[in-house]
């Protein structure tokens, strides 16, 4: 009988599946490092807010419409600067998910 990976028959298949693994890896490193380099933008208020985050979900930036700026109604404001970082966010997360969905193919592995 053949011995295989750690005098297991079938040792092959594991060579290959760790290769397979080191090669997923090192994708991902990849795109991780583009994505910090890639960034994404969402509004609310109909534009009157803008934020942009990168593909870490870090907060690049956020614009303000100086016609939206209320003192007399500050919450409003508040409202729309936490509702375009949430979106911003979330496009980011749905951007991730995908670059890591091509990469890994539909494989479920924890923690990704």
């Amino acid at each position: 009988m053949a011995r295989g990976f750690g005098g297991f028959p079938g040792g092959g298949n594991m060579n290959n599946m760790m290769k397979q693994m080191q090669k997923i890896q090192k994708q991902m490193e990849t795109l991780q490092e583009d994505l910090k380099n890639q960034e994404v933008e969402a509004s609310s208020g109909g534009g009157a807010v803008r934020a942009t985050v990168n593909g870490n979900k870090e907060l690049i930036s956020v614009k303000i419409d100086p016609e939206v700026v209320d003192p007399e109604d500050v919450e409003m404001l508040e409202d729309l600067i936490v509702a375009a970082i949430g979106e911003a966010m979330r496009t980011a997360d749905d951007k991730v998910n995908s670059e890591m969905g091509k990469i890994t193919g539909g494989l479920n592995i924890p923690g990704l």
